[in-house]
């Protein structure tokens, strides 16, 4: 128990770190979702291949390369510097989990059953209104639930920026396990216990989520 009091509050140096990188990487992702989402069933061909190069590049490589590749190769390559550590380490998880949920807002819109459209277009609604009115309210209901589990899934992504040098949960529990090799095993338990307290709060929602889209989508 001594052991334990001693570690936790170690950890907690960390908690700040890691609930802000986990909140940026959200804002950046969830933008990037509805912006890649949208333009993937846009009738610009050029801004579709663009869009899914985009998608393909993020969802098809690993994210500690392009973590890396944003912080040591693009600025050596280009010249081009993100800032600080916090942005590099928030721009990359956020480009690549929202490559992943744009598929989702993507699959969400066009699952909106066919007959919400054609009862639209008969009101003689625009493109834009059909989308704002009819389409959007539907599709966000049904990507609730997917876009909770991808938040979930950026609370443990965010242990990677540990790799370029911030001082999240997992950083200083690779300290105190480097200082301290025999209290390896209960260090990590005691990280693994930090990151699911802090993932039940986005259980729950993710929870709430599935509620509402069960709650029902048109249909027709």
């Amino acid at each position: 128990m001594s052991a334990i009091i001693d570690i936790f509050p170690q950890l907690l140096r960390g908690l700040g770190i890691t609930v802000t990188v986990l909140i940026g990487s959200a804002i950046v992702a969830y933008l990037m979702a509805f912006i890649a989402g949208l333009c993937r069933l846009s009738q610009n061909v050029l801004i579709r291949k663009f869009t899914g190069l985009y998608v393909e590049i993020f969802r098809g490589t690993s994210l500690i390369v392009q973590l890396f590749w944003l912080y040591y190769a693009i600025p050596m390559l280009f010249g081009i510097q993100l800032g600080s550590n916090w942005w590099t380490g928030v721009i990359a998880i956020g480009l690549n989990y929202g490559a992943y949920l744009s598929e989702v807002v993507r699959g969400s819109i066009l699952s909106v059953a066919k007959g919400q459209t054609e009862a639209a277009v008969a009101l003689n609604m625009s493109r834009f209104q059909r989308m704002r009115i009819v389409i959007f309210p539907q599709a966000v209901r049904m990507m609730l639930p997917e876009f909770g589990n991808y938040t979930i899934q950026m609370l443990k992504g965010t242990s990677l920026v540990s790799l370029i040098g911030m001082t999240d949960v997992l950083y200083y529990g690779d300290i105190m396990r480097s200082t301290n090799l025999a209290q390896a095993p209960l260090i990590y338990l005691l990280v693994l216990v930090l990151y699911f307290i802090l993932a039940l709060p986005l259980i729950w929602l993710t929870r709430k989520g599935e509620s509402i889209s069960k709650k029902g989508v048109a249909s027709g």
